[in-house]
């Protein structure tokens, strides 16, 4: 029993979730669904939220939209993105994203939403990848 329970733990994916402070903050996952970026540039006080799909094709849909379920479910959605020019990756920049940030942390899932395409990302084993990103530096983030 002892074996085949370390052997599914190890054909298991590990928790990837990978916290990097240079060049800027950059907290990083990739799965099956894709991957999925956010950084924070404290010369210019910016955020930003990158998904890349494996294969395919953004849509060109006016609104781009975050969704994260389990205990502090949140939705939002916004204009302000823009599309790759190979079309892989969606991108939104801000100067504050503590909503995203909350529901990264706080939530089992995340989804980027735009048009047909949704891609949907676990959020398991992201605590201590965010607590570093959230302390890069401690006195710019939201």
């Amino acid at each position: 029993m002892r074996t085949v329970l370390a052997f599914l733990l190890l054909a298991s994916p590990a928790a990837a979730w990978e916290f990097s402070a240079s060049p800027i903050c950059t907290l990083t996952d990739t799965q099956a669904a894709g991957e999925i970026t956010v950084t924070y540039d404290p010369a210019i006080t910016e955020y930003a939220v990158t998904v890349t799909l494996p294969q395919g094709r953004w849509s060109g849909d006016p609104v781009f939209g975050m969704a994260f379920a389990n205990d502090r479910p949140i939705s939002i959605q916004t204009d302000r993105h823009s599309v790759s020019p190979d079309g892989r990756s969606i991108t939104v920049k801000d100067r504050g994203f503590g909503n995203v940030l909350d529901g990264l942390e706080f939530n089992a899932r995340a989804y980027a939403i735009l048009g047909d395409t949704t891609v949907g990302f676990d959020l398991d084993g992201i605590g201590p990848a965010m607590t570093a990103f959230r302390n890069c530096p401690a006195a710019n983030l939201a």
